[in-house]
């Protein structure tokens, strides 16, 4: 295998801001997809090497790969960042994100009856941090489901990864559109 390639994945993985796809790596390198795979796996085995501790990991996140700040140095990164720059959602657009989360496609109509109130300007924030976005359309009524910037955050591969939750939330075909 090419130390070529894998220095190239390494120069790639540390400027992109979402995760790349091994088939993406291989283009732009001009190799095998099974030898970037190989090193992608690779070198995210020898950054976890607890004998050598990083203050970063590679993982596979959403079908891509990416380079993201190491759990153990969770504390230091989280002093160095200035208040305000990571802003926590409340508590409405948690719970809002929740129900987009699980029960995608869903109106916006449908997430406020499951909520019980308006989730209007929750949803513009939502959608403004990427979390979100219009998937589609039924009967007029925009569609909305959760980014790959949302399995990002959250460190997940897929939905399929979410915890099970959805048995708590009530089946969208129990909700009336509200208009």
């Amino acid at each position: 295998m090419s130390h070529h390639v894998r220095a190239g994945i390494e120069a790639i993985l540390m400027v992109v801001d979402e995760p790349v796809a091994p088939i993406d790596l291989a283009a732009a390198l001009g190799a095998p997809e099974p030898e970037v795979l190989a090193h992608l796996e690779s070198l995210a085995a020898e950054y976890a090497d607890p004998n050598a501790p990083r203050g970063f990991e590679l993982r596979q996140v959403g079908g891509g790969w990416r380079m993201y700040s190491s759990p153990l140095y969770a504390d230091a990164v989280g002093a160095f960042i200035v208040e305000g720059q990571s802003a926590r959602l409340s508590q409405a657009a948690l719970e809002t994100l929740a129900v987009v989360a699980y029960r995608q496609p869903v109106t916006r109509g449908q997430i406020s009856q499951i909520r019980g109130v308006n989730v209007d300007s929750v949803m513009k924030t939502l959608s403004a941090r990427g979390l979100i976005t219009e998937v589609g359309e039924i009967g007029g009524a925009v569609l909305y489901g959760t980014t790959t910037e949302f399995l990002e955050r959250l460190g997940l591969s897929s939905l399929d990864d979410l915890p099970p939750l959805a048995p708590y939330l009530p089946d969208l075909a129990d909700v009336d559109e509200v208009a």
